[in-house]
């Protein structure tokens, strides 16, 4: 440890502990007469009194300073902390501390959103996955159908993402059926289904599966209304139903104007906007900006409570567009879709990736199906004021491309560190705690 450049200016160090001594002094002095001095008239005793509360004044500021200076510090370099995870766990557990990350709310839908499950779940116990029941496709919309229960298939995604069991559970709740009357449907679905026959309402069935599962976080659906979207096409046609939207849409050679639900009027879940206003940082995407990220905004409360929410606003930019849905679009225009949407308030940052499809095959797949690279237009981010992080966030997962869970989390939770926790002196051990595992992802990607 560099201690001698501590005290070096700029720090403040030596102020604020000159501050604290002299608030220890003021407060002794008043102790000792108070004891020997207790004859004295009432007016001394308060005089005392009034000393002894300075001196209190005078050590909580400087305490709150120099854990200010401390983290200071901690961020250039001068102070270096080599904490073993398991020996904050026993310290907390020992002084019967509660130490939550950061408060986390991504909202969204099908597979993206899943996948920033599974990689922010390693930097904190407190994320909350916000999941559109729009869907009328797939096995999903069987059992809507059949059931009239509301979709279960982008839900239990999410819960087998920040599930904490054997990989054996995973792969049973993933598991779809090949033969008979249930192929193509999987058990996850099945088992959400079953769990909402015997519980309250659905919200409490997919509690119900979040305790079987032992997940980390939460898992909430944006509603538990039944709704379903429509769409206005740009040549005045109506379109019934998410699954629907896309291929009406080539079919007209049409694009998609307005998106709304019915019934009108859906209102979030109470725990929904609760979980947002506390947030730390609310994160919208990647998913199908129509058919995922749209639909929850649409939903009464949530776009206000965003806006409400002093959490950093950020927006995950899809990789790559989408046949029906965003042809030709890029990261601006998928925001201001968003925008037209719900009043929302600013976006903070947006994480665009950057790298290009490097196997030929793949790229060659893509494109033949109409899907092409997001268009990365900085210049015009930046004249929104939006910061932009971007990197290589892609990797080649069962021939397609998928967003890098564990790149993308660890560059999410440096801004989540560096603007909510840096500098917040009530919340220095989640500072550390967040800097440590950091740092130990980092080592471990390099190795």
């Amino acid at each position: 440890m560099k201690i001698k450049k501590w005290f070096s200016s700029g720090y403040a160090v030596k102020r604020w502990l000159g501050v604290g001594v002299l608030g220890m002094v003021l407060i002794v002095f008043a102790v000792i007469e108070l004891i020997f001095k207790r004859d004295y008239p009432m007016e001394y005793k308060l005089y005392y009194g009034f000393i002894f509360i300075v001196g209190s004044t005078f050590i909580y500021i400087a305490l709150k300073e120099l854990i200010k200076s401390f983290i200071s510090l901690l961020e250039d370099g001068l102070i270096e902390v080599n904490v073993d995870s398991r020996e904050i766990g026993s310290l907390i557990h020992e002084k019967k501390l509660l130490i939550q990350g950061p408060r986390i709310v991504i909202i969204g839908g099908g597979t993206g959103l899943s996948t920033i499950c599974k990689g922010i779940k390693n930097y904190t116990n407190n994320i909350t996955a916000v999941v559109t029941v729009a869907d009328d496709g797939g096995g999903s919309g069987v059992l809507r159908d059949d059931l009239g229960m509301l979709p279960p298939g982008d839900i239990r995604n999410c819960l087998v993402a920040l599930a904490n069991t054997e990989p054996l559970m995973e792969e049973l709740m993933e598991y779809r059926f090949k033969d008979g009357s249930l192929k193509g449907q999987s058990f996850g679905n099945l088992f959400l289904a079953a769990m909402d026959g015997v519980s309250e309402n659905f919200e409490v069935a997919v509690s119900n599966m979040a305790d079987v599962l032992a997940i980390t976080g939460k898992v909430l659906p944006v509603t538990l209304q039944n709704v379903k979207i429509n769409a206005k096409l740009d040549n005045g046609q109506l379109v019934v139903g998410e699954s629907h939207i896309p291929e009406v849409s080539i079919l007209e050679g049409a694009k998609i104007k307005e998106l709304f639900l019915k019934p009108e009027g859906a209102v979030c879940l109470p725990a929904v906007r609760d979980e947002i206003l506390k947030a730390d940082a609310v994160i919208l995407g990647p998913g199908s900006l129509y058919t995922s990220i749209i639909p929850n905004i649409l939903v009464k409360g949530v776009s206000e409570s965003i806006k409400e929410s002093k959490a950093k606003k950020i927006y995950i930019a899809n990789v790559m567009t989408q046949p029906g849905e965003t042809d030709h679009f890029s990261v601006t225009d998928h925001l201001d879709a968003i925008y037209r949407h719900g009043d929302i308030g600013p976006i903070d940052y947006a994480f665009v990736n950057t790298k290009k499809i490097k196997d030929e095959k793949l790229k060659v797949k893509y494109h033949s199906e109409n899907q092409y690279e997001v268009e990365a237009d900085f210049n015009e981010l930046k004249k929104r004021k939006i910061k932009t992080i971007s990197g290589e966030y892609i990797v080649p997962k069962r021939n397609s491309i998928r967003h890098d869970a564990d790149k993308l989390s660890r560059d999410l939770m440096k801004v989540v560190l560096e603007d909510s926790l840096a500098g917040n002196e009530k919340r220095v051990l989640e500072y550390l705690l967040l800097s440590e595992k950091l740092k130990k992802k980092n080592l471990d990607r390099k190795n």
